[in-house]
């Protein structure tokens, strides 16, 4: 029986151990101000599904070469950070995933080039979050009469460029773990 109490002791002190250092690793993190907060599975704040998230493609997407296709995916990442009480919960430049859903490209008769894409992810602090939206482009229709043939001019093509603001949602919710509180401020000696 004594031998069971003694491996009992030493598995708690093992865990108090554990427990000691990471709520160093914790503290280290909240100090930094472009790392995220740590997204916790349950016990924290919530910032709830339906939370606009405003992201920035990374890539062009054109119907101009006739190459852009349905299920393309493309490079997006976070343009604003999100904040929670002041606190950066994710930093802009967090990467994203968006998917083209439409193409049309631009055609005689005045036919303009058509993008629709949605947002799809975006990864951070080791986790995958869902996002909803989407947003499109349309380019100009053509309507200028060639008099010798009498069609319509083409239409221009859809261009969403690289560096356009575009905006998403939270498709889930998000818990994120109360941070440590600062460390009181010591008084300055002169």
């Amino acid at each position: 029986m004594s031998r069971l109490n003694s491996t009992f002791k030493n598995a708690c002190m093992c865990i108090g151990f554990i427990f000691s250092m990471s709520s160093v690793s914790v503290q280290a993190l909240a100090q930094s101000a472009i790392e995220p907060v740590i997204l916790a599975p349950a016990n924290g704040s919530v910032i709830e599904s339906g939370t606009e998230i405003v992201l920035r493609l990374r890539e062009e997407l054109t119907t101009d070469k006739k190459k852009l296709k349905p299920g393309y995916r493309f490079q997006m990442e976070v343009a604003e950070p999100l904040r929670l009480n002041n606190q950066i919960i994710i930093p802009s430049g967090t990467p994203a995933i968006g998917e083209v859903t439409e193409v049309r490209n631009k055609g005689l008769w005045g036919k303009a080039g058509y993008i629709e894409a949605r947002a799809i992810s975006m990864r951070t602090g080791g986790r995958t979050i869902r996002l909803s939206g989407s947003f499109n482009d349309k380019g100009a229709a053509g309507t200028d009469i060639i008099p010798v043939v009498g069609f319509f001019t083409p239409g221009s093509s859809a261009t969403i460029g690289s560096g356009s603001i575009v905006k998403a949602f939270l498709d889930e919710d998000i818990t994120v773990a109360q941070p440590p509180a600062p460390a009181p401020a010591k008084p300055s000696s002169k």
